[in-house]
């Protein structure tokens, strides 16, 4: 039996095509009824997730960055402003399609493959943009990517607007501070701001503190992509608005006087030898400041060691980084520094003397260059108190104490307050000092400023408690309250809590909050923010205060006895007689073997003052040889050089938003609305 006798013959099967039909078209059937469900479900119930959803996935939309605002000094002159440069672009997608494009890109430009795809996949840069692959590109390469747009699919030449220095990049360098990339860390902080991953953003000072006036508001790119990523065209462009621009109180020709002045002097200083002691100064760091008493103007403030702010436009090698930071140049020591204070601090016991009436301006006291303290018991030299004048003043008043700069007159106003803490409490002159601002903020309208301290037996309780190896001395001593009378123990302030106390001193009693900036304009001129002076506080002077303090300050500069007499006499150029000056030396002790640190401070023209000047070198040396001179020559520079008002109307150009070679042009400025405004905290 075979298999064709289990199978019939065709003639044997009835034919049946219309059962095939039936089930061919039910199939059909069905997936066509799926279809329609499908759709139905997509337009009709699921309509808006269902565009929502194309949308994302096809449009993108890019960040076009806004120019920052110019930053001007007091005469309306640029002192940061911006240069467009030419920047050689990548598109990612492209580069991936054609890997040749990078060899070509690398033969023209010189840069390595390796770096260009670097560039391609840094995430710091938006993914749905081209990347930059080179930075202010020479005209002769972005010509000859002009004229052979074939051989470069993707490679865009883009204008960019990048900072500049018409000063040169190392005048005022702490003040007006760097910009740089953002950190995820900064936009974490400010999640709400627009900030994307590729935005650059104020680091330090001015660029830093107004950042939220100088970014302005960046534009936005729709572009539509496909499944690819590939950018297909340009849906739509906002427009960026460039940055307001800030007008500051400083005035530059005296800023790179003053930053002349303070760099000559410390280098100078680091020449010689100190006669005193026979050491040579380190003076590793040091700061100069100028304020109009009657409003805290900042008129220019000085620091050192210090950088050239081109050096973070054209990229800061590691090397110069860790030199720099390791110096300290990249720390504002204006306002971060914490020094000593030593005899400059005597306006501050001065003023407690008279205000609580302790010892009269009037009465004599015997320097006799050594001081021992009124029935102390401890034997050998614990009772003893040195002039650094060991010679001694003879019988002075508090007039000829300050002119003099004698110790041994604040050694006893130190012991008469600690005698009679009954009468006038455990810290009058801290209080005084507190009025004066040297323990607190002075709101400077710059970022990370520190604040100093004033000894007391409670700042020891809370410096041992936070340091114990550096701070074990706990109690608080009869010599404890000598050393803090005139400057010394724990006492450490800042330069600009010092100048702000002399300012204070110099106009009548108030306190103002220092102030770099003072107004922000508009990229038309249209004042945004005009600042008005800040006050803090008062301190109580009255003639019968002032006048003999004032006294012995003028004769400091005034009276060849004074500390301060040669070296201003040797600087100066115009007449004290027209032009005269009070201040005050500093010499404060700093650990056996280290050079005092340095300090002057005046104010000038003592019946109407315009100007306080301050200096200090840290570890340099005697107040008279280190500091002095840096400050005389400043008034000798504003004698020659009087300063001109604010001007609130600069003729500003508008930096040009970033443009493409095809011309199309991203935006322009725009006015904002104007207010007044008192507070640059908030």
């Amino acid at each position: 039996m075979g298999i064709r006798d289990l199978v019939a013959s065709p003639d044997q099967v009835r034919a049946r095509p219309e059962r095939r039909w039936m089930v061919i078209g039910g199939f059909f059937l069905i997936l066509f009824a799926l279809l329609i469900f499908r759709l139905f479900m997509l337009q009709i119930l699921n309509y808006k997730a269902s565009v929502a959803t194309v949308q994302s996935n096809s449009l993108r939309v890019s960040t076009i960055p806004a120019p920052r605002g110019l930053i001007l000094d007091r005469t309306g002159q640029a002192m940061v402003t911006n240069v467009t440069t030419v920047e050689i672009r990548l598109s990612r997608a492209e580069a991936a399609l054609n890997p040749t494009i990078k060899g070509s890109l690398a033969s023209l430009t010189g840069l390595s493959v390796k770096q260009i795809n670097a560039d391609l996949s840094n995430v710091q840069y938006d993914p749905y943009q081209p990347a930059p692959i080179m930075n202010n590109a020479p005209a002769t390469v972005v010509e000859y990517i002009k004229l052979h747009p074939s051989e470069f699919p993707g490679v865009s030449v883009l204008n960019v607007a990048t900072r500049s220095y018409p000063l040169g990049g190392n005048v005022g360098s702490q003040i007006l501070g760097y910009v740089g990339p953002i950190t995820g860390a900064e936009i974490a902080a400010s999640p709400n701001q627009g900030y994307q991953t590729d935005s650059v953003i104020g680091k330090t000072g001015i660029e830093s503190f107004y950042e939220k006036y100088l970014r302005g508001h960046d534009g936005t790119s729709t572009l539509e992509v496909d499944a690819f990523g590939n950018v297909v065209r340009s849906a739509q462009t906002t427009a960026p608005r460039v940055g307001d621009s800030v007008v500051l109180n400083i005035d530059q020709g005296l800023q790179k006087a003053l930053d002349g002045y303070l760099a000559r002097d410390i280098l100078a200083l680091r020449q010689s030898i100190d006669p005193t002691s026979g050491i040579r100064p380190k003076a590793p760091n040091g700061a100069a400041i100028v304020i109009d008493p009657t409003t805290g103007a900042v008129l220019a403030m000085s620091s050192y060691p210090s950088y050239n702010l081109t050096s973070f436009v054209n990229g800061l090698s590691n090397s110069l980084f860790q030199k720099l930071l390791k110096e300290g140049a990249f720390n504002n020591f204006a306002i971060q520094g914490l020094y000593t204070p030593g005899s400059t601090f005597k306006l501050i016991s001065a003023t407690a003397q008279l205000q609580t009436g302790v010892l009269s301006s009037t009465a004599l006291v015997d320097d006799t260059g050594i001081y021992k303290v009124p029935n102390c018991f401890q034997g050998g030299h614990g009772c003893l108190f040195h002039d650094a004048d060991a010679a001694g003043s003879g019988w002075i008043n508090l007039s000829q104490a300050l002119t003099r700069s004698s110790d041994y007159y604040f050694y006893n106003l130190g012991y008469l307050f600690w005698s009679q803490t009954s009468k006038y409490g455990l810290t009058p002159i801290q209080n005084v000092a507190t009025k004066y601002g040297l323990d607190q903020y002075t709101q400077v309208d710059l970022p990370n400023e520190v604040h100093g301290r004033v000894d007391s037996p409670a700042v020891r309780k809370l410096l041992h408690a936070q340091d114990p190896k550096a701070f074990p001395n706990v109690a608080w001593y009869t010599g404890d309250n000598l050393e803090m009378a005139f400057g010394q123990g724990t006492t450490a302030v800042t330069p600009i809590e010092m100048a702000d106390a002399y300012a204070t001193f110099a106009n009548g009693g108030t306190l103002y909050a220092p102030e770099v900036a003072a107004a922000v304009v508009s990229a038309h001129g249209k004042v945004v923010v005009r600042y008005t002076p800040r006050v803090l506080g008062h301190v109580n002077l009255p003639a019968s205060i002032r006048d003999p303090i004032l006294q012995g300050l003028t004769g400091v500069v005034e009276n060849p006895a004074g500390t301060a007499y040669y070296p201003f006499h040797q600087y100066i150029n115009f007449s004290l007689a027209r032009f005269p000056i009070a201040g005050k030396t500093g010499t404060a002790s700093n650990a056996p073997g280290l050079e005092p640190n340095s300090w002057f401070v005046g104010f000038g023209p003592t019946y109407r003052p315009k100007y306080v000047i301050l200096c200090v070198i840290g570890q340099g040396g005697y107040g008279s040889n280190g500091a002095a001179p840096v400050v005389a020559q400043a008034f000798d520079y504003l004698v020659a050089h009087p300063l001109k008002p604010v001007n609130l109307k600069p003729q500003l150009v508008a930096p040009s938003s970033p443009t493409t070679t095809s011309g199309h042009s991203h935006g322009s400025a725009t006015t904002t609305s104007t207010t007044t405004s008192t507070n640059k905290l908030g």
